[in-house]
């Protein structure tokens, strides 16, 4: 089995590679079919990205209280001192999207898609009541492209007659950590601890129609990079009751406090002039780059799961960040958009028929589904973003050991077509490998 396993760890890392993809762009105005496109990736720090494993994402993620022996469930950390065997986890994550809006009267719909790696953890027992757990996850994800007309009579006028002004974004923020718990009794206590890094680029660049009545213009563009860098950490508790021989009440909760990373920005403003065969281009501003700190927001999250270990499980998960915290004190402009605070309420649950029956393959497969609703931490026009999804999965075990083949999907919508704001639906597809295996325990002999 250690063979085994030590062959499969780097072929699902370059399968799971393979299908990663840099986000890629299209307009509302113009779209291209196929790549990826979030117009509300353009705010704070990109789409928040959900590094749960596949198994957690097809019961509505209800995490704060979810624990497994064979599982890392690596959204509380207290969840670590409750695995049994050595795992290891990867998955991969594609989406399907749709985007509706209206531009100058007339509603649009374009669709795109992308591919990426949803997480990679390691988890060890660490004797009976403590564990460990490395691993990455995605933190955000930022990939826009969008067009707009402006014009001499707009609200503002166009300074240059009619042009076109366009929006481009890219980049992404992950999540490299170690984390650890111990247990005593039925209270358990961990703590995630980790590096955040990324970078996003954006630009704007403004191209007027009229290029010879306004002083030979060909083009203006504005770019900014943040680039960022630091330390952050959360911590997590749950406590399990046993209420008889069958059945489990488990609690808990994390919360990761508002923390400062480190930030490196820069600011230029280029300028080009289109003099017949000869153009001119030329730097009218910039900032060098300049390092100042970000400060990440106060989040909490609280839940409750009630089970019967082996057969099933259900629960509820509530979760809380207070976004009026967040800023940059080297990009004001970062705050654009963002609400005071955000909420996400889960429900779930998981069935396994029988886990003992070595005649029916089906009857030993887990089945998943959950749902979820709440409030993005976006706020633009007015509107705070609402969404909501349901979602379904499954673990089908290897044949010969305690591994498992895992699926997930979630569909769900987000946003809204009222006061010009865009409504996104999607489908979220999630495969997922988990490897067990009893590492660092000693053989017996008789």
């Amino acid at each position: 089995m250690y063979h085994r396993l030590a062959k499969s760890v780097p072929v699902l890392l370059l399968s799971v590679i393979s299908l990663s993809a840099t986000g890629q762009t299209s307009s509302v105005s113009n779209p291209r079919n196929g790549w990826e496109n979030n117009p509300y990736s353009k705010y704070g720090l990109g789409e928040l990205r959900n590094g749960n494993n596949t198994s957690l994402r097809g019961m509505g993620n209800i995490t704060s209280a979810y624990s497994s022996a064979t599982m890392a469930n690596t959204d509380n950390p207290a969840s670590y001192s409750f695995i049994r065997r050595t795992t290891f986890e990867v998955g991969a994550n594609m989406t399907t999207r749709t985007v509706e809006g209206t531009d100058n009267g007339t509603s649009e719909k374009y669709q795109s898609g992308t591919a990426s790696v949803a997480y990679m953890n390691l988890a060890v027992p660490v004797g009976k009541n403590a564990g460990m757990c490395f691993g990455f996850r995605p933190y955000s994800a930022t990939y826009y492209y969008l067009t707009d007309t402006i014009r001499s009579t707009s609200t503002p006028p166009s300074p240059l007659g009619d042009a076109i002004k366009s929006y481009r974004g890219e980049g992404a923020m992950n999540f490299a950590f170690v984390g650890g718990s111990a247990k005593y009794k039925g209270l358990s206590a961990g703590v995630n601890f980790g590096f955040l890094f990324g970078d996003i680029n954006k630009s704007i660049v403004l191209v007027p129609t009229d290029r010879l009545t306004y002083n030979n213009a060909y083009y203006s563009q504005f770019v900014t990079n943040s680039r960022v860098g630091g330390i952050m950490w959360k911590g997590g508790l749950q406590y399990e009751a046993k209420l008889d021989s069958f059945h489990v009440l488990r609690i808990g909760g994390t919360v990761q406090l508002s923390q400062k990373i480190r930030e490196h920005f820069y600011e230029t403003h280029l300028a080009a002039y289109n003099f017949q065969d000869t153009v001119i281009r030329d730097t009218t501003f910039s900032i060098p780059e300049q390092e100042g700190k970000i400060t990440m927001p106060f989040t909490y999250s609280a839940g409750i799961v009630f089970s019967r270990p082996g057969k099933w499980s259900v629960g509820i998960d509530y979760s809380a960040t207070q976004w009026s915290q967040f800023s940059s004190s080297l990009n004001a402009n970062l705050n654009t958009g963002i609400a005071a605070s955000s909420y996400k309420l889960g429900l779930g649950g998981e069935y396994t028929p029988d886990a003992d029956n070595t005649r029916r393959y089906f009857s030993r497969a887990t089945y998943r589904l959950g749902g979820y609703y709440g409030n993005d931490y976006l706020k633009i026009q007015g509107t705070q973003m609402l969404y909501y999804g349901l979602t379904a999965g499954f673990s089908m075990p290897f044949k010969r050991s305690a591994s498992q083949l895992h699926g997930a999907i979630d569909g769900g919508m987000m946003g809204t077509t009222d006061n010009g704001l865009m409504k996104q639906t999607y489908i979220r597809v999630t495969l997922g490998v988990t490897l067990n295996d009893l590492w660092f325990v000693k053989r017996k002999y008789e």
